[in-house]
């Protein structure tokens, strides 16, 4: 299974389509067996998901996410966590542990910084 994290920095990002890149998990039995690092190619409407899907990621963990984009994500067979703050390690290793949960919230605005309610 291939595990994405919106970060920026070492933190997870607040809006997966502005983050630096996604650092991706390939966990096998609850343990990390490898990870890279992708750029974000851009924000472009409809694009990231299938990105994601073509890298074979399964999940996609990240501060906020619009509601259309999660929509797409989940046609993409791409579970959706949202509402993750802090590290990326301390994210992926919640979510090796089964810790890690969705708040299920959606950003509607996003011309500010911390418009999605967490920055």
């Amino acid at each position: 299974m291939k595990i994405a994290v919106a970060k920026d920095g070492t933190n997870v990002s607040g809006h997966f389509g502005h983050c630096e890149g996604f650092q991706v998990f390939e966990v096998v039995d609850g343990k990390i067996q490898n990870d890279e690092f992708l750029v974000n190619p851009g924000h472009k409407p409809g694009f990231l998901p299938k990105f994601l899907s073509e890298q074979g990621t399964s999940v996609i963990i990240v501060g906020g996410m619009g509601a259309s984009a999660q929509t797409l994500f989940r046609q993409n067979d791409i579970d959706v966590i949202v509402g993750v703050t802090g590290s990326v390690a301390g994210a992926i290793n919640a979510y090796n542990e089964g810790r890690l949960v969705s708040t299920n919230s959606v950003c509607k605005e996003h011309a500010h910084h911390d418009s999605c309610g967490n920055h």
